[in-house]
């Protein structure tokens, strides 16, 4: 049986740090590309940054520069540490695992993965 378990999330004030990470289970990790994304309420999800086997990463361009996504294969643990949390990043955050393709560039039902994790939630307040 499969598992992505997200955690880390919680109630920051804006300009604060969180580091989510993402516990897999019943897939080999380090065959997989892993990837971050996001809902915000009232919008679609969206994706954050992918990672691939050999530590390539991918990010949505308005995503650079407080988004670090990050993986320990030995751990099969992804993270993404967020810096300089914006009120705007209260969203769930999700975790999702592809073997062959994992995009971050989608919105919507076009943000497509074949497994899932259910989502930490991050309230980011002003």
């Amino acid at each position: 049986q499969v598992q992505l378990v997200e955690s880390g999330g919680g109630s920051v004030q804006a300009g604060g740090s969180l580091r989510l990470s993402c516990a897999t289970s019943g897939i080999i990790f380090s065959n997989y590309i892993m990837g971050w994304f996001r809902q915000a309420p009232g919008k679609e999800r969206e994706g954050i940054a992918t990672i691939d086997s050999s530590d390539t990463t991918s990010y949505v361009e308005s995503m650079k520069g407080r988004f670090t996504i990050s993986r320990d294969n030995i751990k099969s643990t992804l993270y993404l540490q967020i810096d300089n949390l914006k009120t705007e990043d209260t969203a769930i955050y999700y975790c999702a695992a592809d073997q062959f393709r994992l995009s971050p560039y989608c919105s919507g039902i076009w943000c497509s993965a074949t497994y899932w994790g259910q989502g930490t939630q991050v309230t980011v307040s002003s």
